[in-house]
């Protein structure tokens, strides 16, 4: 069942993704090569405690770490380690924080170093994708066309979208419904209103759209080895317009 927010309860989450969007303003200069990804991780657990909140993913249905943090051809929930960041290697750094009960959930994939083109355009693509997306965000549209813009920006480029991992709620809970997936058709899905709560979250890959789980059994990585690259922001429906909720760029797309 979708839970529809007051606008109390949009300004505590905001509050949550205002903490996520100084966390990445900030990796912008941890982010080199050499650094580890557990580095990172403390960097960003310690960030989230100086602000009095808690990671919403440390612990969540077993998950050991404080942030997800994947590079090149890992897609999400990369779990951080003494891994060695790389001149041209992209990471994506998916963060969820929880303040006073309320949640949020962003996540970017930023350049280590001096990267290629081709890397360069994964990245750009996939961030537009997330815009696209967040377009269709209004009243009396539904979440397939969210879904829908996304997947025509993509495969346009000529990239993939992962079809086995979603966007959802977000809120009061990490995870709520409804499930916003990266792919769909114009009309169909749930009714967007207001109140809704959504975290958009396109994940896309240079190559197939197939993925597969690591044995550490949370990891997914693209089956065919290419690379991934994943943008998400939390955002809400409110006052009969779009409100982003973890505003890491200025949201203008």
């Amino acid at each position: 069942m979708v839970r529809i927010k007051s606008k109390e309860k949009i300004r505590a989450i905001e509050k949550s993704g205002g903490i996520i969007a100084e966390i990445f303003q900030g990796l912008q200069n941890q982010i080199r090569p050499s650094t580890t990804t557990l580095k990172l991780e403390r960097w960003i657990g310690d960030f989230i405690r100086k602000k009095g909140a808690r990671s919403a993913f440390k612990g969540y249905r077993g998950y050991p770490a404080e942030a997800c943090i994947s590079v090149n051809e890992e897609v999400v929930h990369g779990i951080p380690s003494t891994r060695e960041l790389r001149e041209g290697d992209i990471v994506s750094i998916d963060v969820g924080v929880q303040l006073d009960g309320f949640y949020a959930d962003a996540a970017i994939t930023f350049p280590v170093g001096k990267i290629s083109a081709e890397k360069e355009r994964l990245i750009e693509v996939t961030r537009k994708a997330l815009y696209e997306g967040m377009k269709q965000v209004r009243i009396g549209n539904r979440v397939g066309d969210v879904s829908s813009a996304i997947q025509r920006y993509v495969e346009h480029h000529g990239y993939s979208v992962v079809r086995t991992l979603f966007g959802h709620g977000v809120g009061e809970a990490l995870h709520e419904d409804p499930v916003v997936p990266n792919f769909g058709r114009v009309g169909q899905g749930e009714k967007l209103q207001e109140g809704m709560v959504l975290a958009i979250e396109p994940m896309v890959n240079q190559g197939e759209a197939e993925v597969k789980v690591l044995p550490n059994k949370w990891t997914v990585i693209t089956a065919d080895g290419s690379l991934s690259a994943h943008f998400e922001h939390s955002v809400a429906l409110v006052d009969g317009g779009l409100k982003v909720l973890t505003n890491w760029e200025g949201a203008d797309g």
